[in-house]
């Protein structure tokens, strides 16, 4: 699989603190950008956002409006997940990468983290996806891996995907293993189980008693 580091870019460089605003305004007019890094001597100083520009005094400089500038980036040794967060966090559709002496090294383009993250077994392998959710003060996922293992299953990945003061969500994926007899030991643990599935006897058999009961009904 490819090393998220391969998708550092360098296409365009840093824009100077020193540039005028007119000069940056015609760049993102160029270009698809939300946000794009400053520098001052060759420090990452924050990214300015392309929206916030339009009102701007084209004659002045960055640096005039140094106070506008928002300050997130990631590390080069960061791990996707962690850098797809940032961009979530962030709004944004790039986001600058320094390294550990917090000297600028270029940037990530979000198409280009997604199509990393499509590269994943998660989304690459063939499985099946199961939402669970349970109280946030009983939920483990030592004991969620353990109960897709202990019925043959392989986890290709698993997030919380939701979660609140009360309840949290997690979004696994899987492959091998009786899907079914996962999801009722899920079940019998005090999960519930959030995502719908063909395999699903419990719900299928809801499911047919009450098309039973309906049908009884309507006689």
């Amino acid at each position: 699989m490819t090393d998220i580091k391969d998708y550092i870019t360098n296409d365009y460089k840093a824009i100077d603190g020193h540039e005028t605003i007119g000069a940056v305004r015609d760049f993102f007019d160029d270009l698809n950008f939300s946000h794009f890094p400053v520098i001052e001597e060759g420090i990452y100083i924050g990214s300015i956002a392309a929206d916030d520009i339009e009102t701007f005094d084209s004659d002045k400089k960055i640096l005039d409006y140094k106070f506008t500038l928002e300050h997130f980036f990631v590390r080069s040794n960061m791990i996707w997940l962690d850098v797809l967060e940032i961009f979530a966090k962030n709004h944004t559709n790039l986001v600058p990468i320094l390294d550990e002496s917090n000297k600028y090294i270029g940037y990530y383009e979000i198409e280009d983290i997604i199509k990393f993250f499509h590269e994943t077994p998660f989304l690459k392998e063939q499985g099946s996806i199961i939402i669970v959710k349970k109280n946030t003060v009983d939920y483990s996922m030592s004991q969620i891996v353990q109960i897709v293992e202990s019925n043959n299953g392989k986890l290709l990945g698993l997030f919380i995907s939701e979660s609140d003061i009360n309840t949290v969500q997690v979004t696994m994926k899987i492959n091998l293993g009786s899907l079914n007899d996962i999801i009722q030991t899920f079940r019998r643990y005090s999960y519930e189980i959030i995502s719908d599935h063909h395999e699903d006897n419990y719900i299928n058999n809801l499911k047919e008693r009450s098309d039973y009961l309906d049908k009884y009904l309507n006689m």
